[in-house]
């Protein structure tokens, strides 16, 4: 599962995320979810609202602590449960950023967009003085293609699309190598979503980024990403290369998200089989026994409710969790 560890920038193995409910009950948010990210690429993440992808991102970078698992960074371990490690992530705050999903939310609406962009500078002390951080700001406004007379505006002034680059300029104000880009696009307008898309593909190309990506929308995900993982109800249920995992999906619930995937041309559109899902998301409160997808899936039988699938490779570099492969291949 961990793949060549040289290659590796990030490492998650058995990670869990459970908020406590009252009554001795837990929000099982994420449940035993393992990837690796190679340093460079995109690693795509995909699922249903409520699924546990952000929560997952946010546990990265331990802006909520993990429940359990382990968690390592470049070949250094800073999580990991049972060894009691929790490493400082002030040194890792440089190295490990986010985009967050609400431009409108995760902006300071009484701080300018320079001082925005700024406390990371700040923080981390990045520059000699006031000048070098005043250029700084400047440089990464344009490198977002904002120009320098917006450094003085407040977020309520920018539309939607210009308020997500003022995001990614603060990510990318400490130089780091890695980001969390937490539906970065949802809250846009299709029309800005393809400007921003391809702003993260050149930014990667210029300065060597690695990105988780996530997103609910496999169309744009499959566009980004090298790699996807599809989550299901805090699970990990299938992992493979874009294109191996668009064209060769292995589990129901996987296709059934490939098939809700709009497609332009009329001809191939009405050919293309929609697989609609039966009833609701169970609650990551009350998760059904065995599988957590076996409430929802046409395959579903005895087997399902007594035992959770393992998470396995049923090809090089293609996971899935299922009893029943063989049927669906």
């Amino acid at each position: 599962m961990s793949g060549n560890s040289t290659e590796n920038l990030l490492e998650i193995e058995h990670l869990k995320q459970y908020f406590p409910a009252g009554g001795g009950r837990f929000v099982k948010a994420v449940d035993d979810v393992s990837f690796f990210i190679k340093k460079g690429e995109t690693f795509g993440l995909v699922g249903e609202s409520g699924c546990g992808k952000t929560t997952t991102g946010r546990s990265i970078l331990r802006l909520t602590e993990p429940t359990s698992g382990k968690i390592v960074y470049d070949g250094n371990v800073i999580f990991d449960s049972e060894k009691k490690i929790k490493a400082d992530m002030l040194p890792y705050r440089r190295k490990m950023q986010i985009v967050f999903q609400d431009p409108y939310a995760s902006l300071d609406p009484r701080m300018t967009v320079g001082d925005i962009v700024g406390e990371a500078l700040d923080i981390h002390k990045l520059y000699a003085d006031k000048k070098e951080r005043r250029e700084k700001i400047l440089s990464l406004l344009a490198t977002v293609g904002l120009n320098s007379e917006h450094a003085n505006r407040y977020p309520h002034e920018f539309s939607g699309g210009q308020r997500q680059r003022i995001g990614i300029a603060r990510a990318l104000a400490v130089n780091p190598q890695f980001i969390v880009c937490d539906e970065p696009v949802s809250a846009l307008d299709v029309s800005i979503q393809a400007q921003v898309v391809n702003m993260f593909e050149d930014l990667q190309k210029q300065m060597g980024l690695t990105y988780l990506f996530i997103a609910h929308d496999l169309s744009v995900v499959n566009h980004i990403s090298n790699r996807i993982g599809v989550m299901y109800l805090g699970h990990m249920v299938e992992m493979a290369e874009s294109d191996e995992l668009i064209f060769h999906s292995a589990h129901p619930y996987t296709r059934s998200l490939i098939s809700a995937v709009p497609i332009a041309d009329p001809k191939t559109a009405r050919a293309n089989k929609r697989i609609v899902l039966e009833g609701d998301v169970p609650s990551p409160l009350n998760p059904p026994s065995g599988c957590p997808f076996r409430t929802r899936c046409p395959y579903a039988d005895g087997k399902c409710a007594e035992e959770k699938p393992e998470f396995k490779e049923i090809g090089s570099g293609h996971f899935a969790a299922c009893h029943h492969l063989d049927k669906l291949n």
